[in-house]
């Protein structure tokens, strides 16, 4: 952990650079709701299908689309998990978290305008555009996270996070909505391309992406030397201090209960936000214009079930809190391989919507106050990061590979149930080990 002294190299609190800094979310968040979550699922899946046939070839090889969809979002993550330690490692090292954050913005952002070309002869392109802008994604809120603890101070870093959450959100929305007027209604705008309103919207997340990102690249300092880690090799460093961690993981049994539950809840969690509009739309059939109204209704109802978990955490505790919303998300999931139609699949959305955001903020916030006093928090939350994404990859690998074996994504909605069942043994286990520490105390 860096020292008070080299901390105040670069002042904490500056409100410009904040400005800066929370615009990003602004800027990069019309990837996770168009891109991952709404309108290239919906997209993709009509590209690739011919009629009845699901199947497309990539690079000679015949595949389910849906499966090479899934295993792209998996090989994206695995990369950036794979990496992240390393890069992560020679940013404090060299001072040039910016650099990097540049690097994968730009990789993301064009990768989102090169989907304009993607169609039923470029698929290839396609979905290699599609990783591409998703190990962007991934790979700058790597960076752009690391810098928080460096331009807020302590007790202000909570509501610079929120700000940040809000104006990603409310950017996000109005790009949507402001597109989904085009995709709605094209002939308003003499389009008769039915695949073309998608496109120009690839197009204006890449201009939305990279236009505002250059605001928050002019305000944050280019160099943080004030946080270079010099206690640490430039290129193993980040994997041992991750090594490093763990080995401090072991010694706490509740955080090594609490990490377990975590990875397998994040498993079912983050899969289910990928892969819903491609099971909407290819299993129920869904049409576009319903599952993109859905996801935005998900983004509605996801700020106040935020709230509502925030209260309930209040009242219960953050893991009576987080374990409620794990029995709803499998209860969820359940509903989900039943349902046939669109108003299955709308009300299924609008719980959605209710835990979604309610259960990831308090995975995050029960695991910061489990953290032990005195260690690296910087530390705990890398690798809090990685398994993050390591969960991700297994949860969309193993979607995929259950539909190629079964030809069906409503099986791989049962190992959704299992993943999140899982995981809440063992939150049950440490919610019990809890009650025995507080009757021994």
């Amino acid at each position: 952990m860096t020292s008070d002294a080299r901390l105040s190299t670069i002042p904490q609190g500056d409100k410009r650079i904040i400005r800066g800094w929370v615009l990003y979310d602004w800027a990069n968040s019309v990837y996770q709701l168009t891109i991952a979550s709404a309108v290239f699922p919906v997209y993709y899946n009509q590209v690739t299908r011919t009629g009845s046939d699901f199947t497309v070839e990539f690079f000679g090889l015949r595949i389910i689309n849906t499966v090479l969809y899934s295993w792209a979002i998996a090989a994206a993550y695995l990369l950036i998990a794979a990496v992240s330690p390393l890069l992560s490692s020679i940013a404090d090292y060299t001072g040039r978290r910016k650099a990097f954050m540049k690097v994968f913005t730009w990789i993301g952002a064009l990768s989102c305008g090169a989907l304009f070309f993607f169609d039923r002869t470029t698929i290839e392109l396609g979905v290699i555009a599609f990783a591409l802008g998703t190990l962007g994604y991934g790979g700058s809120i790597v960076f752009y996270n690391s810098f928080l603890p460096i331009i807020a101070a302590p007790e202000d870093q909570d509501r610079v996070s929120a700000r940040g959450y809000a104006m990603g959100y409310f950017g996000s929305v109005l790009l949507l909505v402001v597109n989904l007027v085009v995709i709605m209604n094209p002939l308003w705008f003499g389009i008769s391309d039915p695949l073309l309103p998608a496109k120009i919207y690839f197009l204006t997340v890449c201009l939305w992406w990279l236009g505002f990102s250059q605001i928050t690249f002019a305000r944050l300092p280019k160099y943080t030397f004030g946080h270079r880690r010099k206690d640490r090799g430039v290129l193993f460093g980040g994997y041992r201090e991750l090594q490093t961690v763990w080995r401090q993981i072991r010694t706490q049994p509740r955080l090594k209960l609490f990490l377990a539950g975590f990875f397998f809840i994040t498993m079912g969690l983050l899969t289910v936000m990928f892969m819903a509009a491609t099971y909407g739309e290819k299993q129920l059939g869904l049409k576009a214009e319903i599952l993109i109204a859905t996801i935005l209704v998900i983004q509605l109802i996801g700020m106040a079930g935020a709230w509502l978990f925030a209260r309930l955490s209040g009242k219960l505790g953050n893991i009576r809190a987080f374990i409620l919303s794990i029995v709803i998300w499998v209860l969820i999931c359940i509903g989900a391989y039943f349902i046939k139609d669109a108003a299955g699949f709308i009300l299924i959305a609008v719980c959605v919507g209710l835990v979604m955001g309610g259960s990831q903020s308090l995975a995050r916030s029960t695991y910061s106050k489990m953290l032990p006093a005195t260690r690296d928090h910087t530390s705990f939350f890398s690798f809090y990061d990685v398994m993050e994404k390591l969960a991700t990859v297994g949860g969309t690998f193993s979607f995929g590979v259950i539909e190629a074996l079964t030809g069906s994504m409503r099986h791989s909605v049962l190992a959704i149930i299992v993943f999140f069942a899982v995981g809440l043994a063992f939150m049950l286990a440490l919610l019990k080990k809890e009650h025995e520490s507080a009757m021994i105390g």
